[in-house]
Order: structure tokens, then C-alpha cells, then sequence
């Protein structure tokens, strides 16, 4: 889990996501089988067959880490949308590492080389599983407010160097766009423990994350082979 932060950290070795408002979700594929667990660890697999059926046909054992989210008419995730349950059947996954691939426990390994096997995983496959978008190195300060005015609910910053942590860890930090609704949920769950919050929006092209936020086309699934756009 990420590490709250007022802003982007600068160097060369980060790697910059898009945050996606939607519900945390591990993607495990064996065993000619796929079940989706949320983070609390509740098995949502009959909830969304999209994904279900998107993970059925990679043939190859996977276990995908994501956030599954409701597309609106203007690319960007619908947490409303989502949380409704009207639009359970629409719901994609937003894939952003990868545990295990194969037989390989992928987790002792960098994050630079888990996005190199998530992107070979998922290339050539835009059913209902999508290499999140990210760019590396350092990224401007109008990256961050190109977010904020697209309405995104902010970036998520990770070391590229790190090894996979389920907890929650410095290494990743996210900035929320405090204009955001997710903010007003944050606010809401303080007084009342039954409002869920989710984790962040969309953006889908071959394409530098920087560039899309810069307002160049963003409906576009296509993407670079290492998933970096």
C-alpha cells in the first residue's frame, strides 16, 4: 500500500503510475481456474466474469496484481459506477505488478524487471486486462496538475529498484488531486466505518504517460512491449 505524500518525488528512480479509483484486486490464474480476491481478502470472482474470462485465456499461470475499475464515456475510472454494482459485467483490471508468472516467484525481483514480465504477459491481449500505465525517471510538476485538471484521483509513485511488499511502504508514495471525490469518501469513512474507498482512474495509449496528460488521445489500447508508454 502507498505512503500518502503532498508531492511527486523527483530522481531517476521512480516510476510514475496513473491512479486508478476502483477496488484493489489480486488476479490468481492456475490450475486451468482464476479467482479474484480484494484486499481484505474476499473472493469477488463471481463478480466480475470479464476478468475472470480475460485471465482464462492466457494460458500461462499468472497472479496479477490491479485495480479493477468502471471506464466512463471520458476514459477516466467511475468509482460511482463501480461501487453501484450495476456495471459488475464491465468491469476491466488495471494491472500494475505481477507475483508470479510460470513458475517463478517474481516478488524477490526489482520492480523494473516485475513490469518487464507483466507487460509480455498481457501484450497483444486488450480483453479486460490492461498493463497500467506508467512512465519512469523523473516527470514534471505539470504531470501531476495535468492529472488533477483530467479529474484523475492523483499519481502513484514506486521505487524501481524494490522487491514486491504487500504492506504498506514508503517506497510507493501517492499524491490524490484533494479536488478528487475519493477525497470526499476519505472525509465520509471518518464517520461512518461502511464507506469503502477505492484506489484511482484511467488511462490506456501507447503512449508517455506524460503525453497523455498533456490531452493527446487517451482511447487508444495499444502499448509499448516493456508496458512502459
Amino acid at each position: 500500500m502507498a505512503t500518502a505524500a503532498k508531492h511527486v518525488p523527483s530522481g531517476p528512480d521512480w516510476i510514475h503510475e496513473v491512479k486508478y479509483d476502483g477496488y484493489r484486486m489480486l488476479v490468481i490464474r492456475q490450475n486451468e481456474r482464476v479467482r479474484l480476491l480484494s484486499r481484505n481478502g474476499t473472493d469477488w470472482t463471481k463478480r466480475y466474469p470479464w476478468i475472470v474470462q480475460a485471465a482464462l485465456k492466457n494460458r500461462e499461470r499468472h497472479f496479477v496484481d490491479g485495480e479493477a475499475v468502471v471506464l466512463g464515456v471520458d476514459g477516466v475510472s467511475d468509482f460511482n459506477a463501480l461501487h453501484s454494482r450495476r456495471h459488475d459485467d464491465e468491469v476491466q483490471l488495471y494491472a500494475f505488478d505481477i507475483l508470479v508468472r510460470g513458475g517463478e516467484d517474481l516478488r524477490p525481483l526489482p520492480l523494473s524487471l516485475r513490469k518487464s514480465n507483466l507487460a509480455r504477459l498481457l501484450r497483444g491481449r486488450p480483453d479486460d486486462m490492461f498493463v497500467t500505465p506508467f512512465e519512469a525517471g523523473e516527470i514534471g510538476s505539470e504531470v501531476y496538475r495535468a492529472a488533477v485538471r483530467m479529474g484523475l484521483e492523483g499519481l502513484v509513485s514506486k521505487r524501481r529498484d524494490r522487491r514486491y511488499s504487500s504492506g504498506r511502504s514508503k517506497d510507493w508514495i501517492k499524491v490524490k488531486n484533494r479536488t478528487h471525490p475519493a477525497m470526499s469518501r476519505v472525509m465520509d469513512a471518518l464517520n461512518s466505518p461502511s464507506v469503502r474507498c477505492g484506489s484511482g482512474p484511467d488511462l490506456n495509449t501507447g503512449k508517455p504517460l506524460s503525453c497523455q496528460l498533456s490531452g493527446e488521445d487517451r482511447t487508444s489500447h495499444d502499448r509499448s512491449p516493456d508496458g512502459c508508454l
